[in-house]
């Protein structure tokens, strides 16, 4: 049924190609593996990147400071039809309507925020036949343009920060306008305090057989230090002992030096038994005991209302022990012994460094290029990457952008990494692909941003391979956004929707001889 739709010339057409394909792949040996450089890979990734089909661009030279979260402010907006901006990414425009040719000339014209315009997704609603605006978007910054005779103008841009959009409206002279909030982004600390309470987690201190808590210094208490690449472990433990008096201090201290110790007990050990070990060997035991009554003295005079094991003062009362007499107390006592710190693995599930190794190394299992590595420390960053690169649809996309949360943004992109499948039509389903034939043409990763000559903004995965998909056009060479490739229209041979283009080296020692390129706006990507 799905040929009934391929005239048999088109048919035949695909046959040859295929045919062709598979000929030069075994004369070659031809063995591609995705993200990689290797089975004779020789086409230059950067050339994609750079854009150069649109031709020697002007360099704007501005230098855009970040605005503070919950600014607000008027900027002309760019409402793009299944493309999503993340920061950082590089997205190229070309303004051919004369509301675009407007909205350009107010963004390098305007004091307030300087070649700075907003990107907001529209999503087409096929069956009610409407456009769905997005609330969410993202700040670009216009790094290069170039006007041409006919009014063209030509612009890459750079993706800045996340927005809200409050109202949209049309201006005078034709350009799309918006007034924007500028969103607060997370703080990438270990253990996010809606997640697990107000106790954040140390570094095991062993050192030289001791147990040593640092002291608070000023660096610690530095919220910009996760820019630089410090542990923000010690700036969540300073901002707790701040708000302790000094018997709790002490009690607190104790009981680092008790979780310090039980790490080093086998992660096979029960909860029982490591509990024990910690009472047993704990030093200073009849003092902590003391420092307990006398705590648990100022709690009840302050009279708060705290559940136990959440906030400062939440400590129970405890008998005092020693290590004679513990034999004689079920282990269930013990339980009731206020204890600092959360399990490792529930810190692990949240800690935004963590997620991002683990992000990180999943990138690498299934794109591999470009590297995430670089970007471990700084989970934001990490996280936005991915998401502007990572091979799934445009309204997967979207839903990445509208997390606020680091660490459950991170979560998600490796729960898609981790399930992406199978790549098919959004419109019938037909099977185009597999993760497998996933293929890296550019730099900036397997799926980019891209604008055709009448202004339409493009962004497409490229795959090793496809099936299920016609090649409707004649090669073309003009405006090809890979250098030394010519394109081709393609179309779903089942339910005959577009679905991207279809791309063949000029010269026949360039690997990849041939690639596609399918739209994210078309596809649905299969999770298994």
């Amino acid at each position: 049924m799905e040929d009934e739709h391929v005239p048999e010339s088109v048919r035949r057409r695909i046959e040859e190609i295929l045919k062709e394909i598979e000929e030069e792949e075994e004369e070659e040996d031809y063995d591609y593996q995705p993200g990689s450089a290797s089975g004779h890979f020789t086409y230059d990734r950067s050339l994609a990147a750079s854009h150069s089909y649109l031709g020697e661009a002007e360099e704007t030279h501005n230098r855009i400071g970040f605005l503070e979260g919950g600014a607000v402010l008027i900027l002309p907006l760019f409402y793009l039809e299944g493309v999503v901006l993340f920061p950082e990414a590089t997205l190229p425009l070309r303004a051919v309507l004369p509301s675009y040719k407007a909205a350009f000339e107010r963004a390098l014209g305007q004091d307030y925020a300087p070649c700075t315009i907003g990107v907001v997704r529209v999503e087409r609603d096929i069956v009610n036949r409407r456009y769905n605006l997005a609330t969410t978007g993202t700040t670009a910054e216009i790094k290069q343009y170039r006007r041409l005779e006919d009014g063209t103008v030509n612009v890459v841009t750079r993706g800045q920060q996340r927005f809200c959009l409050r109202h949209r409206w049309t201006d005078d002279d034709g350009a799309l306008v918006g007034e924007v909030q500028i969103i607060q982004e997370d703080l990438p600390l270990r253990t996010p305090q809606e997640a697990v309470g107000k106790l954040a987690p140390l570094k095991n201190l062993r050192i030289g057989g001791t147990f040593k808590v640092p002291p608070l210094t000023g660096s610690q208490t530095n919220p910009n230090n996760y820019e630089d690449g410090n542990d923000s472990d010690a700036m969540s433990e300073a901002n707790f002992e701040r708000l302790l008096t000094e018997t709790e201090r002490r009690l607190h201290q104790s009981a680092l030096c008790s979780c310090y110790g039980s790490d080093a007990i086998d992660e096979t050990s029960s909860d029982e038994e490591k509990f024990g070990q910690d009472l047993e060997c704990q030093p200073g035991r009849s003092q902590l005991d003391n420092d307990m009554k006398l705590m648990h003295t100022e709690h009840s005079k302050r009279n708060e209302d705290a559940s136990p094991g959440v906030g400062k003062t939440a400590f129970l009362e405890v008998q005092p022990c020693n290590r004679v007499e513990q034999e004689n107390y079920p282990i269930n006592h013990f339980r009731d012994v206020p204890r600092a710190f959360w399990p490792g693995w529930v810190y692990r599930m949240y800690d935004s460094y963590s997620l991002a190794q683990k992000a990180a190394d999943r990138w690498k299992n299934v794109v591999s290029a470009p590297s995430m590595d670089g970007f471990v420390m700084k989970p934001i960053l990490l996280s936005f990457q991915i998401a502007g690169k990572i091979p799934v649809s445009d309204s997967t996309r979207q839903e990445l952008l509208e997390i606020d949360s680091i660490s459950y943004r991170l979560r998600r992109e490796i729960e898609l990494l981790e399930s992406l499948d199978r790549i098919r039509c959004k419109i019938c389903q037909a099977l185009f692909a597999k993760r497998s034939d996933i293929l890296v043409m550019s730099t900036e990763g397997p799926l980019g941003a891209y604008v055709n000559a009448f202004g339409f903004v493009y962004e497409i995965m490229t795959l090793r391979k496809a099936q299920g998909i016609a090649i409707v056009g004649v090669p073309v060479r003009d405006y090809s956004w890979f250098p030394g490739y010519v394109w081709q229209v393609t179309q779903c041979m089942s339910c005959g929707y577009s679905t991207g283009w279809f791309f063949t080296a000029l010269k026949k020692e360039t690997r990849p001889f041939t690639f596609w390129g399918v739209t994210t706006s078309q596809i649905l990507v299969e999770s298994h």
